[in-house]
């Protein structure tokens, strides 16, 4: 009798141990659906807010649209600084840009502010494997080290220079034109031929190798397009009839804005066959608006076969998946072309953002790219370091008309911009800190920005106003450091 009762005994922790206790080969499953969201961090260089989305239904994005159509989309999302290099290492630092430091397109996180948290680093030392390929960074060597394996970075192939592949424009290139060629090419090869194509192929090989395991990613993928030169392939030209195109209703100076507003488009003015008018010939700038709807179309494209690809792993209802451009960019606008300025066409960017348990919506809070950091942070469960100039989104993302402060701040060489709900208010600043220009548009009645009211008796209050809050903000800035 009682080794029968030692029978049943055994027999029945057995079968409880076999119930209760995953297998081998189930126990990855298990935990991996407990352990903290991924991130798929793509970045897209001078992408402006011209989308269907966006109420901009003339270029053809159908992909990052749909990923707009389950998240949330900020309508009134700002850079902090309206270039590349600047950009990035602000919002990848979540420190808000000043005189000292983040000023240019060279910076670098590791001269500027060697020592702090990087996104990136953040979520490694937090148990992530951190992925970085592409342009993120404006320097791929970067804070490397806070990547998991060092950045990956698409070759030219047969190309040459800025990813061109014609014999005439990379016999421009061997002329010694600094690498450049002409500022677009309607190319004849397929989509992998060129360096996005080529990024897209190597983010879903990732996607593949680091979905299902243990470990949560955080990948971070920079495409270059619509980076000037445009060169895409002509399926994506076709696309759009250049004579059919409008130029922006701004495309003059208006009497009246200050002269710091403005710059010579010297970024496009570097490649090869661009007229030296310093307003462009309509046909010219019709032709430069076309490749930049191409090859945003083209950088859809390739974002979309990296959105299928997420979702083909099964990781995608446990990604938070965000799509931000680095700064806005001047198409025509204002007779410029490229950033370098406070105007809006400069600093309003896209940004979305689609994360697990959120609703999708859209919401017009005014927010800024030191918020990104918090936001993730938050989101996986991360503390949050002392650095953090923004504030985290994930209000927004629960209730997109939650109370939310009411302006952003930018900032451009000399001048500082503050842009609320309805104004715009910069002023340039020298070194011992007097005011020599300034600026007032009143989006309301304005929203092209060629009215400025900085000057005019009525509005004196206003710029007061403005002026006493943007100081605030730089002085508060400065005390962090």
């Amino acid at each position: 009798m009682p080794n029968y009762l030692q029978y049943c005994s055994l027999w029945l922790l057995t079968v409880l141990l076999c119930t209760c206790v995953p297998r081998p080969d189930e126990g990855a499953n298990v935990d991996r659906t407990q352990q903290r969201p991924n991130v798929l961090f793509i970045a897209v260089d001078d992408l402006r807010p011209e989308l269907g989305v966006y109420g901009r239904g003339h270029i053809y994005s159908p992909h990052i649209d749909r990923l707009a159509a389950r998240g949330m989309v900020f309508t009134n999302a700002y850079c902090n600084v309206p270039v590349c290099g600047a950009s990035r290492a602000s919002l990848m630092t979540g420190i808000r840009p000043t005189r000292d430091h983040f000023v240019n397109y060279s910076t670098r996180i590791s001269e500027d502010a060697p020592g702090v948290a990087t996104l990136h680093g953040h979520f490694r030392a937090a148990g992530y494997r951190t992925l970085g390929m592409g342009k993120v960074l404006h320097h791929a060597s970067d804070r490397e080290e806070d990547y998991s394996e060092p950045v990956w970075m698409p070759g030219i192939g047969d190309g040459a220079g800025r990813d061109y592949h014609s014999a005439a424009a990379i016999a421009l290139v061997e002329e010694d034109n600094g690498g450049r060629g002409p500022a677009f090419e309607r190319g004849v090869l397929g989509d992998s031929t060129y360096m996005d194509g080529k990024l897209a192929n190597y983010a879903i090989a990732k996607l593949a190798e680091v979905s299902g395991t243990e470990e949560p990613f955080f990948m971070a993928v920079g495409f270059k397009k619509p980076h000037l030169p445009f060169n895409v392939p002509e399926t994506y030209w076709a696309r759009y009839d250049s004579t059919a195109i409008d130029l922006p209703p701004t495309y003059f100076r208006a009497e009246g804005t200050p002269a710091e507003l403005f710059h010579n488009s010297g970024e496009l003015r570097n490649y090869v066959g661009v007229p030296n008018d310093r307003i462009l010939p309509e046909d010219y700038a019709r032709t430069l608006i076309q490749g930049y709807y191409a090859s945003v179309s083209y950088v859809d494209a390739q974002i979309g076969r990296l959105l299928r690809a997420l979702e083909q792993t099964g990781e995608a209802d446990r990604t938070i998946v965000v799509l931000w451009g680095d700064h806005g960019w001047n198409l025509g606008d204002h007779t410029m072309w490229c950033k370098h300025t406070v105007f809006n066409s400069s600093i309003r960017v896209p940004l979305i953002i689609s994360a697990p348990g959120m609703a999708a919506g859209s919401t017009s809070a005014m927010v800024e790219f030191i918020d990104l950091f918090p936001t993730l942070a938050e989101l996986a469960g991360l503390e949050l370091p002392a650095q953090l100039d923004g504030q985290s989104l994930v209000p927004l993302l629960e209730d997109p008309d939650a109370n939310w402060d009411d302006a952003v701040y930018t900032r451009w060489i000399t001048g500082d911009n503050i842009t609320t709900e309805r104004y715009a208010y910069t002023e340039w600043r020298d070194s011992n800190g007097t005011t020599y220009a300034r600026a007032l548009f009143d989006h309301l009645t304005d929203s092209l920005e060629t009215n400025n009211l900085a000057e005019q008796p009525e509005y004196a209050d206003r710029v007061r106003e403005l002026s006493e809050r943007l100081m605030a903000e730089t002085k508060r800035t400065a005390a962090l450091k």
